[in-house]
């Protein structure tokens, strides 16, 4: 069925891959261990530490996670002395502090726990000090601005909130990283600041239903999307290995028309692959719960239970490294760029958000009676109105350059923000917005209870589907954030999400205290009236309908709605007044760390249209257009083989290669001189010294020729001798498993 008797290396990968698919397989991952057998066996949990430490230490441990309090330095040489002894009975060697800078990735720098003694003996050790706190090199990461390249200091602090675990016989600690003039160099910091500050907000407020809850927690489940390429197959493709992208590729004859893949039998050789990622996954206390084929062929998702939001956060940029070790060992890379394949769905990480108590309660599902469901009444809709105060800031939290490709492609969100909540508790809103203002009446108040939040269980039950084109939508007892992109770091949008609720939160509290005080209204009565005052502005971003269609954009625009399509123009929300005011009410960010941030998008939006640009370039003209004179070549050598067989009369036999020549010639043509032209732009654009400007020009000016190069490309992929064609084509990337 298959021939490979060309020895060129695109064969040779073909056949590689070939062989993983109907020959020699690599080994199947088996486990039969339990899975609650297994879950956090790799993890410095709370019962290990109470196992270890005496109870004063553990005491403090458990302040510092539960009220944020700061753990006394003579507590930290048992702790860390406990983790020593618990990481090297596990095989452990190696200690690091394991963060989230800028990059998006995560990074570490091993140290032995061996170390010799002053009269030379070796011994291992491990000090509070070194727990605590290191000084990594901070010159090669992302700063915006906030120190030189030169001033290579940033400090690393433990972050006892999330457990330390071990990964490759590595005791791994998560900690905050900040610059050496304490600003913020990561991801983790400002999340864990506007989970304090939500926290805070949030608890007052349940403290008019509850008087026992203490603490309040933001709560997380992301939904991860990705693809598997065949790792032989993408050694063939530079564009893909540099980007993360096919910047070239004709679309295949079959894609998802069929949508046979969605929800689908696992392919063996993938199960394989998810089943070790699950059981490694456990070992590290990700509680993993789903797997599936998803719509696009070679497409796949995962998500786990939800947990506290910094522990989920921690636990997706873990898996995401898991997934990329795991996925090398069954020969398979992942991809998790937002839109990998032209023409196929792309990839998001679905963020369910919710609010839980210390007493139990989640406070975005209700109750059983009125009072409860009150409550709930109170965080939903104070999270739909700070939705809609910093809709342009939510947008912005999840754009980038790869996102760019897939919101709006009738596969995911549009960049315009909405929410949707159903038809049911539309009317429920409705019925709370017609509430008289002022005092209630007793036959008021009981009519409100029974038959309009007495009622809303009953309507839930009935009112959890999704609107696929909603960016956040109410789907029972969360919100599901549905905008944010695959390869994202969840923290980026829960980050502000968090700061606009506690921001609106704080402010509704405000109000309901005004009432009581300055109008003598019952407690009950002020919650009402305010309630019903912030329903007034809240359907503005309401929206029920198709999300795609060129109704919503024009009505979008007529509500106030901003639509910034693009990463440069979506960014300018980060450093407006209103953004700055919420970041510094809430002490996420001083306005120095949102300017950085702001630069580090652009720096980095503009890198990754520069590194496109630069390898369609290089793989235009070193890879498709000498394989393209090749096969011009061959035509031409059987032209002229024609004319000699058939001499004057030969035309009529080689109308066909003529015309292919001829149109070859014009495609390699066009390819070059877009790629002068777009190396002639890419020049002028690099001298301008304002990053916003400069981002917005490689928007307008360059990103429209990798369209058009890509175009002349393509059609020369149909038209070339598949044997001689040098990159893996779409049919081969998406369907070889």
């Amino acid at each position: 069925m298959f021939s490979f008797q060309n020895t060129s290396l695109m064969n040779y990968l073909r056949k590689k891959s070939l062989e993983n698919l109907f020959g020699k397989q690599p080994k199947s991952f088996e486990n039969d261990q339990k899975y609650s057998s297994l879950f956090a066996s790799h993890v410095f949990t709370d019962a290990v530490l109470e196992q270890y430490v005496n109870k004063e230490t553990y005491n403090q441990v458990a302040q510092a996670v539960n009220k944020g309090s700061k753990i006394n330095r003579r507590y930290a040489d048992q702790i860390a002395a406990s983790l020593k002894a618990w990481a090297m009975s596990k095989g452990a060697t190696h200690y690091t502090h394991w963060f989230q800078p800028l990059t998006g990735g995560t990074a570490e720098k091993h140290d032995a726990f061996f170390d010799l003694q002053s009269s030379g003996k070796p011994m291992e050790n491990f000090e509070g000090t070194q727990l605590v706190q290191q000084e990594p090199d901070a010159s090669s990461f992302p700063s915006g601005g906030i120190r030189n390249t030169f001033e290579a200091r940033g400090y690393t602090a433990w972050d006892p909130t999330s457990p330390a675990f071990i990964l490759d016989k590595t005791l791994c600690i998560p900690t905050i990283f900040v610059s050496y003039t304490g600003e913020a160099l990561d991801y983790k910091t400002p999340l864990l600041k506007s989970i304090q500050s939500l926290d805070n907000a949030a608890t007052e407020i349940c403290k008019y239903f509850d008087k026992n809850v203490t603490k309040v927690n933001a709560t997380l489940g992301w939904e991860q999307e990705y693809f598997l390429v065949d790792k032989s197959l993408a050694a063939s493709r530079p564009d893909l290995i540099i980007t993360g992208r096919t910047l070239f590729g004709h679309q295949p004859s079959k894609g998802q028309q069929l949508d046979d893949h969605y929800f689908g039998s696992i392919p063996p050789r993938v199960l394989s692959y998810m089943k070790e990622l699950e059981h490694s996954a456990i070992q590290l206390g990700i509680p993993l719960k789903t797997r599936h084929n998803e719509v696009a062929p070679g497409q796949f998702e995962l998500a786990p239970v939800y947990e506290e939001a910094n522990l989920s956060v921690d636990h997706n940029s873990l898996v995401m490294d898991l997934m990329r070790k795991i996925a090398n060992k069954h020969d398979f890379i992942v991809l998790f760029h937002e839109k990998p394949f032209e023409g196929i769905n792309g990839s998001g990480k679905h963020n369910n958000w919710s609010l839980s108590t210390n007493t139990g309660v989640n406070l975005l599902s209700p109750g059983k009676t009125p009072m409860s469901n009150l409550q709930f009444l109170t965080f939903f809709i104070n999270t739909i109105a700070a939705v809609l105060t910093h809709e342009s800031l939510m947008r912005a939290s999840i754009a980038s350059a790869s996102n760019d490709f897939r919101l709006g492609s009738s596969e995911a969100p549009p960049a315009i923000l909405s929410v949707f909540i159903g038809k049911q508790l539309t009317a429920v809103l409705d019925n709370l917005e017609n509430v008289s203002k002022g005092k209630l009446s007793p036959e008021e108040k009981t009519d409100l209870k029974l038959n309009v939040i007495g009622k809303i269980p009953e309507i839930l039950l009935d009112n959890t589907d999704r609107n696929r084109t909603s960016p956040f939508a109410f789907t029972g007892n969360k919100f599901e954030f549905r905008a944010v992109g695959s390869k994202s770091n969840c923290a980026k949008s829960i980050t502000v999400l968090n700061a606009a609720v506690a921001q609106q939160l704080e402010k509704f509290g405000k109000e309901v205290e005004d009432l009581i005080e300055k109008k003598e209204m019952k407690k009950d009565d002020a919650i009402f009236n305010a309630l019903r005052d912030n329903l007034k502005g809240i359907k503005n971003i309401l929206f029920e309908g198709d999300g795609y269609s060129d109704i919503w954009i024009e009505e979008a625009k007529k509500r106030g709605l901003s639509h910034n399509q693009n990463t440069p123009d979506a960014l300018t929300a980060y450093i407006s007044k209103k953004s700055i005011s919420l970041f510094e009410q809430t002490m996420v960010f001083s306005e120095r760390e949102v300017m950085a941030r702001y630069t580090v998008d652009l720096k980095e939006y503009i890198m990754r249209v520069q590194i496109e640009s630069r390898t369609l370039g290089d793989i235009a003209r070193n890879h498709i257009i000498p394989t393209a004179i090749k096969f011009q070549n061959v035509l031409i050598k059987n032209v002229k083989g024609l004319k000699e067989i058939y001499g004057n009369d030969f035309q009529k036999h080689a109308e066909v290669q003529l015309k292919i020549i001829e149109r070859i010639s014009g495609h390699i043509n066009e390819i070059n001189k877009g790629i002068v032209q777009m190396v002639e732009t890419r020049k002028s654009l690099n001298k301008i010294e304002e990053e916003y400007e400069k981002a917005h020009a490689y928007c307008e000016k360059v990103l429209p020729f990798l369209k058009d190069i890509r175009y002349h490309c393509d059609k020369l992929e149909l038209v070339t001798d598949d044997d001689l064609w040098p990159l893996a084509k779409y049919r081969e990337l998406l369907f070889c498993r």
